[in-house]
């Protein structure tokens, strides 16, 4: 499920693009598919194994961009608070519900400003104020979890926060809003419980995301300024060129 628009924030061959927390690496793969030089970067070695995995199974398939040259992938297990990176190492950085999971956020985010280079580009993303305090509302087990949601942001606050480390916010949009009352229902019932209706719920967002059915998408284009899950928040760094 990709959460950052790629229409606004465009990444081709030779960019050089840090997926921070990347996960089980959903943006990663775009970014390689687009040809970009991508390092995935998680504390979780088992999910980097399954990046790898993946990253080796789309450059056999020569999915790693178009031209024969196509990109280059790495997958490297690291911390968002002392990131493995020389300053300005990258043209471009995503973080997508990343920083709502750490406590030092602001550590976080000057790492982040760091090692974008001046001028470059970040897509940061977390979920939406709204949304999650109606998930915290309903189940404190949502997010009392090991590794779990340790703050709910709101757009400018966040903004602020980024705007302290040199990060000047050029665009937002919101995204997922078929998916926030899945969650809901989720802590409405317990988000340890698999209920029919939860797993007749999965299942429908399973097949949007698979058939992306024009019905659906529209729908949710709608949607998304109302009761998205996630907000998308697209920064520059200060200085460097405007157009990088």
């Amino acid at each position: 499920m990709i959460t950052v628009d790629f229409r606004y924030f465009p990444i081709g061959p030779g960019d050089r693009v840090l997926d921070l927390g990347c996960g089980a690496g959903r943006h990663a793969f775009e970014a390689y598919r687009r040809g970009a030089d991508v390092t995935a970067l998680d504390a979780d070695e088992r999910e980097l194994a399954a990046v790898r995995d993946m990253f080796a199974a789309m450059t056999s398939a020569g999915e790693a961009g178009p031209g024969a040259a196509g990109g280059r992938a790495t997958a490297v297990r690291g911390d968002a608070l002392a990131l493995p990176f020389p300053d300005g190492a990258f043209d471009r950085v995503i973080a997508a519900e990343v920083l709502e999971h750490i406590r030092e956020d602001e550590t976080a985010v000057a790492e982040l400003a760091r090692v974008l280079r001046p001028g470059g580009v970040a897509a940061v993303t977390v979920p939406r104020w709204g949304p999650e305090k109606v998930c915290w509302l309903l189940s404190d087990a949502y997010h009392q979890v090991q590794g779990g949601h340790v703050r709910i942001y709101r757009g400018g606050e966040l903004r602020r926060r980024l705007a302290a480390a040199g990060l000047r916010a050029v665009g937002q949009h919101h995204a997922h809003a078929l998916h926030a009352p899945y969650w809901w229902l989720k802590c409405a019932v317990g988000p340890d419980r698999d209920t029919a209706l939860v797993r007749a719920y999965h299942r429908l967002l399973v097949w949007d995301i698979m058939a992306a059915p024009r019905l659906t998408r529209r729908a949710e284009r709608l949607l998304n300024p109302v009761v998205g899950k996630s907000l998308v928040l697209y920064v520059r760094k200060e200085g460097g060129r405007a157009g990088g």
